[in-house]
């Protein structure tokens, strides 16, 4: 069976992080190793929690220890979302090396997760400069929202939502494609001609531009954009091409946003398997 190597924060209640993601590529049949760069009790978004951030040695140990005990054999994707420390990241950009080394076809999907548009950038001193010098030019994939995207990019400017054009936005993401890259997938899209009540996410390719239109909701609860993650790369690691592992992916958020507002709940829930939109 194809593994996954999901390394990501971690909660006890909730669906965040690799409590997010890697059910979304256990459904799809890998196994799923998840390393925590961070284990808190729940989301720090609701005000009260507890926990830590991983010792990134500790991180970087577990790594290790996954290739001693020989699971980049089978590896076909790594993923990381949440890091937690500057130095987490150097951590995992190492590992990404020697991963690459040992598998030169497994796929890296870097989810740079620092920031969104309100809230701002919400990441430790040094995660914004080691995703943007260090790991995101080891991707072959990589799923910033169009705040994160303003980040990352070292050409033109992103412009706020609701004022650029896709076509500012797919050049600021080609800025990122270089000769390792397969495409930039950005979530949470507003842009000049985005419909009202929708959110758009615009797959970004050499020679492509993919979007991807989805209902908005209000107040969307914490975890999308891991789960939205989680189900991209599965989608990728079953063989599916970016623009549809984008449309797989958007569409497993919508159906679990969907089943968050039947079961009416403000934190986000998994749908059971098989569940059907329309039975609400």
């Amino acid at each position: 069976m194809s593994t996954i190597v999901s390394i990501q924060s971690q909660v006890v209640a909730g669906h965040v992080g690799n409590a997010a993601a890697v059910p979304q590529m256990q459904d799809a049949g890998f196994t799923v190793l998840a390393v925590p760069t961070v284990l808190f009790s729940n989301h720090p978004g609701h005000g009260r929690f507890r926990g830590r951030v991983t010792d990134p040695t500790l991180v970087a140990d577990l790594l290790l220890g996954l290739e001693e005990h020989g699971v980049l054999d089978d590896t076909v994707c790594v993923v990381s979302g949440y890091l937690g420390s500057r130095e987490t990241g150097e951590a995992v950009a190492a590992f990404v090396d020697r991963a690459l080394v040992t598998g030169p076809g497994i796929v890296y999907v870097c989810d740079p997760v620092m920031g969104d548009t309100g809230s701002g950038v919400f990441v430790a001193p040094g995660v914004v400069d080691v995703l943007r010098d260090e790991l995101a030019r080891r991707a072959h994939v990589l799923t910033p929202n169009q705040f994160e995207l303003g980040l990352l990019v070292s050409g033109p400017a992103v412009a706020a939502p609701g004022e650029g054009t896709v076509d500012d936005l797919a050049a600021a993401a080609r800025t990122l494609i270089g000769p390792v890259q397969h495409g930039v997938v950005v979530t949470g899209c507003y842009l000049v001609d985005t419909e009202p009540g929708v959110i758009e996410t615009v797959v970004v390719e050499r020679e492509s531009v993919t979007r991807v239109p989805s209902i908005k909701e209000s107040d969307a609860p914490n975890g999308t954009g891991d789960l939205f993650n989680g189900a991209l790369t599965a989608a990728l690691a079953s063989g599916a091409t970016l623009p549809d592992a984008a449309r797989d992916a958007a569409d497993a958020v919508s159906r679990a946003l969907r089943w968050t507002a039947v079961q009416g709940s403000r934190h986000l829930l998994l749908p059971p398997t098989g569940w059907d939109p329309a039975e609400r």
